[in-house]
């Protein structure tokens, strides 16, 4: 891997004693299941159309991931049927059943999905909180109303002048800063950050980006991926980011004594992921139009203790 700064080893020496002293628990109160989503009030949400402008769309959502691979040995199911109707129509029905995790499909992870050894999200016992039945704290209906934002995309292969990251070469707290600067954009409190590392020129040359040999339906965190490095949680916290959406995800393995990197930041800050976003399409569109903010939706499915939902977020440029 590649040198990191002081700031980033520091990071990684220090980063429980961190994510401790800065986590968001209590700022919205104790019985709190929102997260950092308070932060998109409704002037937020009205304010971000100011970032509509020609009215353009762009999907950040990959196809529905049926076909099995190395990063997808659960795949999505899909069964269609057809049935006559007289006389002489028809109907035609269609079965979906997806893992709602995972490397392929475009999911937002709701709050219950991780914690560490201190608890879950807002401090919550997770042996208390979740059975088999769901969750009955910080299940993905609790954000049902949708989330509605500012959104900014930090475009690294454009900023680095290189195709896609590299294992040797993680995104940084410090490099999301020096970005955001270079393109004239400031993150602001509520925002949703989208951080674009390459993934899809890293498939076509490489293969299925973060194969999974672990064992069950989630991807083992000692396969070698490229993407962020721990210290982009400082990043997140200090501007107060309320969504962050990723197409590669944390490095790993990340090499610290933690059970979450990056995906720290949904029970210690409460913030949205939005994971395997297909943002190469907006990428282009961002360059087009020669500017990398815009209006960002993202309507979860309503399941009753859900650890999250399968999600289709469009871009309004």
């Amino acid at each position: 891997m590649s040198d990191t700064t002081a700031d980033d080893r520091l990071m990684a020496e220090d980063i429980n004693a961190y994510l401790a002293e800065h986590r968001n628990w209590g700022r919205w109160g104790h019985d709190d299941q929102l997260g950092a989503l308070n932060l998109i009030t409704a002037e937020k949400r009205r304010s971000s159309a100011a970032a509509v402008r020609t009215g353009r769309t762009v999907s950040l959502s990959r196809p529905l991931p049926t076909g099995p691979g190395p990063d997808n040995p659960h795949p999505a199911r899909h069964f269609m049927q057809r049935f006559p109707r007289d006389p002489g129509g028809g109907v035609a029905v269609d079965f979906i059943g997806v893992n709602c995790h995972g490397l392929a499909l475009t999911h937002v992870d709701a709050l219950c999905h991780v914690w560490s050894e201190s608890g879950m999200w807002n401090g919550r016992d997770p042996d208390e909180e979740i059975s088999f039945d769901g969750a009955a704290f910080g299940g993905i209906e609790a954000w049902r109303d949708g989330i509605v934002t500012r959104g900014v995309l930090l475009d690294v292969p454009r900023y680095r002048g290189q195709p896609f990251v590299t294992f040797e070469e993680p995104v940084h707290g410090a490099e999301l800063e020096a970005i955001a600067e270079s393109q004239g954009v400031e993150i602001e409190p509520g925002d949703a950050v989208a951080v674009y590392c390459g993934r899809e020129e890293w498939s076509r040359r490489h293969g299925p980006w973060g194969g999974m040999t672990g064992a069950g339906s989630l991807p083992s965190a000692s396969d070698e991926r490229p993407g962020l490095h721990a210290s982009c949680l400082r990043f997140i916290r200090e501007t107060d980011t309320a969504v962050l959406v990723w197409d590669m995800m944390d490095l790993t393995p990340y090499g610290l004594a933690i059970p979450w990197a990056v995906h720290a930041a949904a029970w210690a800050f409460g913030v949205a992921l939005v994971d395997n976003a297909l943002l190469e399409p907006l990428s282009h569109a961002c360059e087009q139009e020669g500017r990398y903010e815009f209006q960002l939706v993202v309507a979860p499915l309503q399941i009753p203790g859900g650890t999250g939902s399968p999600v289709n977020p469009l871009a309004i440029l």
